[in-house]
């Protein structure tokens, strides 16, 4: 019974909840036996907060007794990436530096959460302050892909991705500069969505205005996506990118006929080199949106500056934010933040305002092409989950990779494109392991997005395919 509730999506959860069904406190004891049995061999939730948790979803059954509304996300189980703030709860970033560090504040994105009614149970696994897309960390170690225990489950959000597969928790939060909302999310056969800039406020925010690094949500299905976003979307005054449409555009029906739309295919982003077991499922994939309705043409925006945009806005902002940590603790941290630290500190004045000249350029050209193809469909990552010992992949068809992230420009060309873009399960290789497929909408074009992500979703049902170590 405990394996059938934990393993349903969220809305359905909710939903019983909020009919009394089951009981709060009976939903986290579900999760909370399910973390004691299966967490010690994926390691994703890595701080955990019983008598906490408890707590909350006593109060949560107390408030429904008295016929009270907790919120849209009553009862569901939440764990945060250990990114983001938690009142009283240790946040360690990943780093041996803030291995007992204990914040005083919530991030936003949780304390919306907690307010919707998600009732905290603990934190995420995250690579060392969120850097790669592979999750591992000298405080936990690495967290491993549910589907394959020797593989990697992706990063940076690979914790959230994998505690939702297996069924730990419901929902869950992360944050994507590179990939780290959808990577992980196709690794591990779940739902990430990277929303558009000043869709999610971000607060904290060293780099307010820079429009790379989102926060955004995580689930096993889209709907469930939609379901987060009424709880953590809509403006905040400290955000000064917030977007001022409320949430509750996301209680909008995710029902939308789609003949017709135009749709570009766009296997290898105009170039990119991609391992041919990702491009097999890839390619297969092609028919079912024919098969929606939409009009599906082979077409890519030009990208050819993103990567110097991405790179130097990346090497500026780990500067920024990092800088004064490595002039005192850089025998602490990673080899791979250190050369970003410094790969910042190496720009010059000229070097950024050219990456931002380059920017505003794309976003101008990727406006004309959306004009004519309302959706982008792409791979989330070039290659399949890899070996979990392997820090980042180094070479793809015989291709070299110049540094830890070059293997993801598949996600983070679309990150310096300020659009929002979801990754939604897409099958499996021939040895089992999960691909995602990435839709791509026009500039804050989030609830399209989740809609043609809805229709492909209920044609396919990929989600369905749990992995053997959550269904036993």
């Amino acid at each position: 019974m405990d394996t059938e509730l934990c393993l349903q999506p969220a809305t359905v959860i909710a939903r019983l909840i909020r009919q009394r069904t089951v009981s709060a406190g009976e939903v986290l004891a579900a999760h909370l036996s399910r973390i004691e049995a299966i967490n010690p061999h994926v390691n994703a939730i890595v701080t955990l907060d019983v008598e906490g948790a408890q707590r909350r979803a006593n109060a949560i059954d107390a408030a429904l007794a008295r016929g009270e509304d907790p919120g849209p996300l009553a009862g569901l189980p939440v764990a945060h990436k250990d990114l983001a703030e938690t009142k009283g709860l240790r946040t360690t970033y990943g780093s041996p530096i803030f291995a007992d560090f204990v914040p005083d504040f919530d991030a936003l994105i949780v304390a919306r959460l907690k307010a919707a009614g998600a009732v905290t149970v603990g934190k995420t696994n995250t690579p060392e302050f969120g850097a790669g897309s592979q999750t591992f960390n000298l405080i936990f170690g690495p967290t491993r892909n549910p589907y394959d225990l020797s593989k990697t489950c992706g990063g940076s959000s690979g914790g959230a991705a994998v505690a939702l597969a297996c069924g730990l928790i419901p929902i869950a939060d992360g944050s994507d500069f590179g990939g780290s909302l959808r990577n992980p999310a196709g690794y591990c056969n779940v739902v990430g969505f990277r929303p558009s800039p000043g869709r999610v406020p971000v607060w904290p925010d060293p780099t307010p205005y820079l429009p790379f690094v989102v926060d955004g949500p995580m689930a096993r299905t889209v709907a469930d996506i939609a379901l987060i976003l009424q709880a953590i979307a809509g403006p905040d005054p400290r955000a000064p990118l917030s977007i001022g449409e409320p949430a509750s555009i996301f209680a909008q029906s995710l029902e939308r006929d789609l003949r017709g739309v135009r749709v570009a295919w766009s296997p290898d982003l105009g170039g990119l080199p991609v391992d041919p077991r990702v491009t097999e499922v890839i390619m297969g994939q092609r028919a079912v949106f024919e098969q929606l309705g939409c009009i599906v043409e082979e077409a890519t925006p030009d990208l050819r500056d993103a990567d110097e945009i991405f790179q130097v806005m990346r090497a500026f902002r780990y500067e920024l934010t990092l800088g004064e940590l490595l002039d005192h603790e850089r025998a602490r941290i990673k080899d791979t933040v250190v050369w970003n630290i410094e790969a910042g500190r190496a720009l010059s004045g000229p070097q950024v305002g050219r990456a931002m000249r380059l920017h505003a350029a794309l976003l101008a050209h990727l406006y004309e092409f959306m004009q004519t193809y309302e959706f982008i469909i792409a791979p989330v990552s070039q290659v399949p989950p890899f070996p979990v010992e392997q820090p980042y992949i180094t070479e793809i068809n015989g291709v070299p990779m110049q540094n830890y992230i070059e293997w993801m420009r598949s996600c983070y060309y679309i990150s310096v494109c300020n659009v929002p873009a979801i990754s939604v399960p897409a099958g499996f290789t021939c040895d089992g392991l999960p691909v995602g497929i990435q839709i791509i909408g026009r500039p804050r074009a989030d609830l399209s997005v989740l809609q043609l992500a809805y229709a492909y979703e209920q044609a396919t049902q990929y989600w369905r395919r749990h992995p053997s170590l959550a269904t036993k």
